[in-house]
Parts: C-alpha cells; structure tokens; sequence
C-alpha cells in the first residue's frame, strides 16, 4: 500500500484542473458568457479541482479580484465566498466598515462611529468573536493605512480584500508568508435593494445536475423610516441604527441566524441552527465567552425569520437586551408582541425574511 499524501500538505498545494477557459448560460433571451478569471487552489476541499469564472459584460466587484500576494497557493472557493460575502455587508455602509469572515458567516462586523479610526472599526469587528477570528478573511469598504495593516499582522489572519492599500500596508503584510491580499473595484455597484436589478440571479445546482434559479436576496430597508414600529415602545434614535445596521448583517448569516450588536457593532453571531430559541441562546453564549456580557444589556437583536414563541423574548430579556427587528408573519405575533410589552422590549417588523442557506 502506497504512503498516502499528508492532507495538511494538500492544504497548501494548488490541485490541477481542466475545466473550460469560458462557459456560457442561457436564460431566456439572456445570454452571458463568463470567462476563467483564475484556477482556484482548490473547491470547498483539498480533493475538489475548482476554478472561478466572471462575465465578460458588466461591471465586476469579486469577478474581477486581483491577488497583490498570493499567500500559500492562492484562493480556495471557500476563500472567495468570503470574500463576496464580507463585499455583500460591508456595501450596505457609507461609512468605513469591516466584516471579519469565517466560513462564509461573518464572526463578527462594525461600522465607523464619528471620526473613529479604522484601526478601531476593526478591532471591534475582530473582538466580537476573537477565537472565531482565527484564520479569517477580512472585508473592508475602504482604503486600508498602515496602522491597520500592522494591526492585522498581530493575529492569524488569511486574507484581506480591500478597494485600496496606502503606502506602507505592503511592509506589514509582507512579515508573514501565507497571508493573501487581494483588491477589488465596483463596491459601489453591487445591488442591495429590491428596486436595484435583479441581476445575477441566484442558481442552485441540486444532486442530479438539476438547477433552481431565483432572484438574488436584496432588502427593501434603506432607512430607519422603512423599520415598523409594533410595541408600546419605541426604539430610541441609537436603537433604530442599531437595529437596521443589524438587519444588515444577519442577511449574510445562515439561518436560522440572529445577532446581537450596540453601538455600530457585533456583540454575538447566532449562525445555522435548525432552531430559533438555540440561535439567541448561540449568540448569547457567544457574547459572553467573547467578553462582551456588560455590553448585552442595551443591545439590539436582528432575527432572520420570524419568532414562532415567546421563550426567545423572555430569554433576551432576563440579559437586557432593548430592541429587536425580525420580519413578523408568526401565528403569535400577538403574544410575541405581548411578552415585548410585558419587558420593555422595543420591537419593529422589517417586513421581509432573509433567510440564507448558502
């Protein structure tokens, strides 16, 4: 029997692949045709040969990626799927902001507060969840300077992607070998909102080859003014931001996902339970064993889907947590509403579900 090949070894190689230099898809009347950007190290693991492919029409964010250092072979699919998600979040802010990724769930994301530098915009994104920071690729909106660049070296870290670097980010980044850095243009351009185009529709490949196609998750919520108010209790004028910067980012969580944030940032990501109650109590535990328990109380929840109980709003209460946003829709809305009531707990309907499974 032959010696087989370490796997941490294959972690590092780029594996050989012979798919076509274009491909083209037909729907309908449209016709795009997308061409092989670059062979990736490797799919979703260190078996599965991959290679990414962008259209040749269009304005191009991810698409048109550029590596400035390659790291330890280059991308894997995992790798640029964080890096679309964490281009998805930090899009929604006109303000410097950071989403630290981690297999394609942010583990945690901030947005400038005033004249905050960006140092500090990424450490409290990065602190939300610090174990879970561990190996991230990290997404910014904004030019990167040298104090965050240095700042980035002083944990693991294995990509960064942003519009810019300034002068001297390179000597930072430059210490450590298999980090990758990559730019990438057209932030601006990406749609969020549901009058923008519905293009590139979403297309799921199932088992047998068969495929689904639907319009991409974009959100009708631009403004605070767009938040439904249903409680005794309004939320106060920082809860609302909260609460829709929030709403933000559990869009790019999988469900059933909430976060808990305050104050422009994550306090604790609740990612892929089969359960609401276990998402709230996943973010909860997540919070305190991040060093964010004194921040709880006076936090905001976002909720994916909707609250089919009570037990998830008295669990946030006993922690203090003031104001929530979820879509609405559940046959006990009323008693939902009720047990808000009851605990001085600000709730608004966003009016829409944004469930993602990727």
């Amino acid at each position: 029997m032959s010696k087989p090949k370490s796997l941490r070894r294959k972690y590092s190689r780029a594996l050989e692949e012979d798919f076509p230099e274009s491909i083209k898809i037909t729907i309908g009347d449209n016709e795009v045709v997308y061409r092989k950007h670059m062979s990736l190290r490797y799919g979703e693991n260190p078996h599965q040969p991959a290679a990414f492919y962008s259209p040749i029409e269009g304005p191009l964010t991810v698409g048109d990626i550029k590596l400035l250092k390659t790291g330890k072979g280059g991308l894997s699919m995992t790798n640029v799927e964080d890096v679309n998600n964490s281009m998805r979040i930090v899009s929604y802010f006109d303000q410097p902001a950071v989403a630290v990724m981690k297999h394609v769930n942010p583990s945690g994301a901030a947005a400038q507060n005033g004249d905050e530098p960006l140092v500090e915009v990424y450490r409290r994104a990065r602190d939300c969840d610090a174990l879970a920071a561990f190996g991230s690729v990290v997404g910014f909106n904004c030019e990167v300077d040298p104090v965050t660049a240095e700042e980035l070296m002083n944990s693991y870290v294995e990509g960064v992607v942003a519009p810019s670097y300034a002068d001297g980010c390179m000597e930072f980044f430059n210490q450590k070998k298999n980090i990758r850095i990559m730019q990438v243009d057209g932030i601006d351009t990406v749609s969020k909102y549901i009058d923008e185009p519905m293009w590139p529709l979403d297309i799921s490949v199932q088992a047998d080859g068969s495929v689904i196609l639907q319009a991409p998750m974009l959100t009708k919520l631009k403004s605070v003014e767009d938040l439904r108010v249903v409680t005794e209790r309004e939320p106060t004028p920082q809860e609302l931001k909260d609460l829709l910067f929030s709403w933000y980012i559990c869009m790019n969580v999988r469900s059933n996902g909430v976060v808990l944030s305050k104050d422009n940032a994550t306090i604790g990501v609740g990612t892929g339970q089969q359960d609401r109650v276990t998402a709230v109590k996943l973010a909860l535990e997540k919070a305190v064993g991040g060093g964010h328990g004194d921040e709880i109380s006076g936090s905001v929840l976002a909720s994916d889907g909707f609250f089919p109980f009570r037990d998830s709003i008295e669990l946030l209460a006993e922690y203090g947590v003031k104001a929530i946003v979820q879509p609405g829709g559940s046959v006990r809305d009323k008693d939902v509403i009720a047990a808000c009531n009851e605990n001085d707990i600000a709730m608004v309907f966003s009016d829409e579900r944004c469930f993602r499974h990727f």
